[in-house]
């Protein structure tokens, strides 16, 4: 996570932190007063107080909600490709600097060209090698060569 980030959904929590608080000394001071009025008041008309939370309360709660939402998602990484091939046609093109994070780290899941053991193994072919060489072969005149000699 970026300090952007963290610093947004530190403030979101510090919001949450401050309405929960703020909700805990509303219901203790109602209580405290309704039982007050209560013992004041005779038994027989005693009315019952519901007390819900006060508005701004409520809208602190629910932007300290949204704004820690907000810094959780703007500290995400970037979404990797659902298939393979695009997954490893990219790490091909661009190798580790493709899979580096914000601090400039190469992530921990990154495992190189998916492909290595295939590109790797005895006997395997370069075409493109191959396909390279056979074209100097005939740049340098290697056809013409081969058969005036014979």
């Amino acid at each position: 996570m970026t300090w952007i980030s963290k610093s947004v959904t530190g403030l979101g929590l510090l919001f949450l932190t401050h309405a929960c608080y703020s909700a805990h000394e509303h219901s203790a001071l109602h209580s405290t007063s309704t039982a007050s009025l209560s013992s004041m008041a005779s038994h027989t008309a005693v009315a019952s107080t519901v007390a819900s939370l006060p508005i701004d309360i409520s809208i602190e709660t629910v932007v300290a909600v949204f704004v820690i939402c907000l810094g959780l998602v703007l500290g995400t990484p970037e979404l990797r490709p659902i298939q393979w091939r695009v997954w490893a046609g990219k790490i091909e093109r661009e190798g580790e600097k493709g899979f580096t994070n914000s601090d400039g780290n190469v992530d921990k899941d990154y495992v190189g060209n998916p492909f290595r053991m295939l590109e790797s193994r005895p006997g395997f072919i370069d075409i493109r090698k191959q396909r390279k060489e056979f074209a100097e072969w005939v740049r340098e005149g290697g056809g013409t060569a081969g058969a005036s000699k014979s």
